[in-house]
């Protein structure tokens, strides 16, 4: 078990409250990692195995996330310990709402993470009878919907392609190997493929599929938009290869967008991938990424690639008590600006200083909290 005050250190966490609700059996918690910037602004997950280990990580990389795009909020996450599946789904999630009534909205916002869809942020907004509770919500409630824009996805593959043209690596024609087909996976695959790509490979929980000629990405979009990520592979099993073989097949760029710690120093020594660039939160260990430097291949670090997600939750935040819905176009123009930029200037920074991205780009959004510490008087000049 984690002792909470072991995780402090001098960026923080700020606060961590853990809740519970013993009728419901609802189990959670919330970290508010560094709020220098402004107000803790991360999503909420749900899923049995949630820690308050894992969720303080997160909540760091939601730190640097925002100061790496240099938006004003802060770090923060939250966690449910509940089966997303549960048919009690809605009584927990609006116990957990209620358990947080203290800090949410005032010192949390509530969105959407791994579990949790935009009907989920909508309950949250209902039950403390305040739209500021939470953003993600659909877009007839005037919310903007991640999931349905895809816009985490879509910024992945627009730092991916800064990425690859900085590194000589031309996207048009080059292979992509996706470790997932959920939110961000499927939204990735459909910005590559406009982009030029050929996606060789995908996955999901149930399988991988694999073709070295390509995949019908648009086909694939169609079978999970109808019948769900399982299908994706189940009904394709002539190119269907065992779950994890997506992170080694031989392609140009690798992008694991599913699970944390997927890429650790056995699977590093096998990649053949010339550029990762992580989709999801967390995706390769500190050894790994040591390791792939040391191959010589190019790693574009979480806070940046799948920084299209906090872009989009900027503007949901300022639409929160707004009557007016902000403009779809206008976000996306965003994300693909300010996701290439950073993606260039943190591959920059790592070659001036002959460090990893990660150790550059964390530098990066570093200096910007330590300032906005000074500013406020927490840290010393």
């Amino acid at each position: 078990m984690t002792d909470a005050l072991s995780l402090i250190d001098d960026w923080g966490p700020e606060k961590i409250v853990v809740v519970s609700h013993r009728r419901t059996g609802m189990k959670g918690v919330l970290v508010i990692d560094n709020t220098a910037r402004g107000i803790g602004k991360g999503g909420t997950r749900m899923s049995p195995t949630v820690s308050v280990g894992e969720v303080a990580r997160l909540a760091r990389v939601m730190t640097w996330k925002w100061a790496g795009v240099d938006l004003f909020y802060g770090g923060a996450k939250a966690g449910i310990v509940a089966d997303p599946a549960s048919p009690d789904k809605e009584a927990i999630l609006r116990a957990f709402a209620r358990a947080l009534s203290n800090e949410v909205p005032r010192a949390y916002v509530m969105g959407l993470d791994m579990g949790l869809t935009e009907n989920d942020a909508a309950i949250v907004q209902d039950e403390l009878g305040d739209r500021g509770a939470a953003v993600g919500t659909p877009g007839h409630l005037g919310g903007v919907a991640y999931d349905e824009l895809g816009v985490t996805g879509y910024g992945v593959a627009e730092a991916a392609d800064a990425a690859a043209q900085h590194l000589r690596l031309p996207l048009g024609g080059a292979r992509v190997a996706i470790q997932g087909f959920g939110a961000v996976g499927h939204a990735a695959a459909g910005r590559f493929a406009e982009l030029g790509a050929t996606v060789v490979a995908v996955s999901t929980a149930r399988g991988a599929l694999h073709n070295p000629s390509g995949l019908d990405v648009p086909t694939l979009r169609a079978a999970r938009e109808e019948h769900g990520d399982d299908f994706v592979t189940r009904h394709h099993q002539g190119i269907a290869v065992p779950s994890g073989q997506e992170l080694t097949v031989d392609c140009d760029i690798l992008v694991p967008a599913a699970l944390q710690d997927v890429i650790d120093e056995t699977t590093a020594h096998q990649i053949k991938a010339k550029l990762v660039v992580e989709g999801a939160n967390l995706p390769t260990s500190p050894r790994a990424q040591s390791i792939l430097a040391e191959r010589g291949i190019s790693l574009l670090p979480d806070f940046v690639a799948n920084a299209g997600g906090v872009v989009a939750a900027a503007f949901a935040m300022d639409a929160r008590y707004s009557g007016f819905r902000p403009e779809t176009s206008t976000i996306f123009e965003t994300i693909s600006e300010r996701l290439r930029t950073n993606a260039v200037t943190v591959l920059e920074e790592a070659e001036r200083r002959a460090t990893t991205p990660h150790i550059a780009g964390r530098g990066l959004a570093e200096e910007r909290v330590r300032a906005a510490m000074r500013s406020k008087g927490r840290i010393g000049p």
